[in-house]
């Protein structure tokens, strides 16, 4: 779930924040604040419009979820795309206390990659990378809070490689990643 939500955009997040505020500020009200108001809450002529209201309150946000939650989606199939295509394939990769976040990654073939890092972190970080055969340098230079850098490798072999950053205990404390290989 929070991968998902780490790669949407400001504004989905925004309007996911508002509807399930929303939501959440109906429910309580609905569970709380009216019964206390009115004793025979929602009384015997305004429980057809209540149970309406909910429903039409609960597919505001199963749409919501929907709709704002396709950019990851899209973003993931973008990402997966020229990791499909022969030859060099370029995976975009973004770095910050303490995660790695990668795309959607679907249908890697062994071959030559290049990692592009973002450090979208306020510390610095590394790339590093361990496999089943991993040819070329496995680790990319230190990269500088907001810096971008990368790391060129071929994946000689199908099976699991693991990503992480190298610097102190960082790899301990969440920043890796694993992508399979077939």
């Amino acid at each position: 779930m929070l991968h998902v939500l780490a790669g949407l955009s400001a504004g989905h997040k925004i309007g996911l924040g508002v509807v399930g505020a929303v939501f959440i500020a109906f429910a309580l009200s609905a569970s709380f604040l009216a019964p206390r108001r009115w004793p025979d809450f929602p009384g015997r002529h305004g429980l057809s419009p209540f149970i309406i209201a909910c429903f039409v309150v609960f597919a505001g946000m199963l749409a919501s979820v929907y709709f704002f939650g396709k950019e990851s989606e899209a973003k993931g199939a973008e990402a997966a795309a020229p990791a499909a295509s022969s030859g060099n394939r370029t995976v975009t990769v973004t770095e910050k206390e303490y995660r790695i976040v990668l795309p959607t990654l679907n249908g890697l073939k062994a071959g030559h990659y290049t990692f592009e890092i973002h450090n979208a972190g306020q510390v610095a970080h590394n790339l590093a990378i361990t496999g089943p055969r991993v040819s070329g340098t496995p680790i990319s230079a230190t990269i500088a809070p907001g810096g971008d850098g990368t790391l060129q490798v071929t994946l000689g072999a199908p099976g699991n490689y693991t990503l992480f950053c190298a610097i102190d205990d960082h790899r301990k404390l969440g920043m890796v990643a694993k992508i399979a290989v077939g």
